[in-house]
Order: structure tokens, then C-alpha cells, then sequence
């Protein structure tokens, strides 16, 4: 009996993975080995770099905020303690917002966050 190998499917597989390399350089386009090692090694980066991208913006949130706040007399560590003392519950995204496009409201939240009762 002949050996069965199920050739269409481990064509469309390649082929899937060929059709994702198109734009690659050199090899990594078009030899199989080469552009299925490429594919899988971008995978990982992706992977990898999707949740970099979240320590990347919450930095630079924080960047913000404290660039913000000094200039209201307040260093960044101080501002967010005294948020949670009064609790004020706004996540550093939309604060670092407030910070560079409203900042009139950003003097209002740290006026708010500054008062003692």
C-alpha cells in the first residue's frame, strides 16, 4: 500500500507560512527552513514586546506626571501618595493626559490632592 502523506495540507501549511514572510530580506522569504525559523523568532518578539509596551507607557505616564507635577511644587512620588490619602482614584494614563493636554485640570486634581481636611 502507498504511503500516505497528505500532501495538500503540509502544502497550504507552508504556504500559510510563506505568505506571512513576503516582506522578509533575503532568504527568510523564500526558503522554507529559513522563513519558518524567521516567522517563529518574530512570534516570540511580538510576544515579548507586547507586554514591553506596557512597562514602556507606563513609564513614560509617570515621566509625565512628574514632570507636571514639579512644576506644581511636587515631586511624583509625593502627589500619588497624597491621591490615595484623599482618595483620588485616577490611573496614571489619564493623569499623564490631564498633564499634557488639560492642565488647568491637572492643577485642580493636585490642589484637590494637596488639601488636608
Amino acid at each position: 500500500m502507498p504511503r500516505s502523506v497528505n500532501t495538500v495540507a503540509s502544502r497550504a501549511r507552508r504556504k500559510k507560512v510563506m505568505k506571512l514572510t513576503r516582506g522578509y530580506f533575503g532568504r527568510r522569504k523564500n526558503v522554507w527552513t529559513v522563513a519558518k525559523n524567521a516567522w517563529e523568532k518574530g512570534m516570540v518578539y511580538a510576544y515579548r514586546d507586547r507586554k514591553a509596551k506596557k512597562r514602556n507607557f507606563r513609564s513614560l505616564w509617570i515621566q509625565r506626571i512628574n514632570a507636571a507635577a514639579r512644576l506644581e511644587g511636587v515631586s511624583y512620588s509625593r502627589l500619588m501618595g497624597m491621591m490615595k490619602e484623599q482618595n483620588i482614584d485616577i490611573n496614571r494614563k489619564v493623569l499623564a493626559d490631564l498633564a499634557v493636554n488639560h492642565p488647568d485640570a491637572f492643577k485642580a486634581v493636585v490642589k484637590k490632592a494637596m488639601n488636608k481636611n
